[in-house]
């Protein structure tokens, strides 16, 4: 049987941390902050937290740390059909994101 710090360590490693860096379209700024409003707030229905949303001044750059419980959390959050058919319904207008799997040093 794990002790009560061994049971810690597990879960926590069972974490994914993530940093998106999202690129809104020039011509779609406030479209793009529409949909990143909608898509994290579907993060807990995935057991995903959004820890820091950072903007840049002209608003065509947002930096997102996020969390979630579990990779197949994130896994679920990635192919949810709202958010996958929102994006769909931007086309174009879609932000551009990079995906970068973080941790603690």
């Amino acid at each position: 049987m794990l002790g009560k710090d061994e049971e810690l360590v597990t879960e926590t490693a069972a974490a994914v941390c993530l940093v998106a860096l999202v690129e809104l379209p020039d011509a779609a700024v406030e479209a793009g902050q529409r949909y990143e409003d909608t898509v994290l707030a579907l993060l807990p229905r995935h057991g995903g937290h959004l820890e820091r949303r950072l903007r840049t001044d002209d608003g065509r750059t947002e930096v997102h740390v996020i969390r979630f419980d579990t990779r197949a959390g994130y896994e679920g959050f990635l192919t949810d059909p709202e958010r996958t058919a929102l994006r769909a319904s931007l086309g174009e207008a879609a932000p551009q994101t990079r995906v970068l799997e973080v941790h603690e040093v």
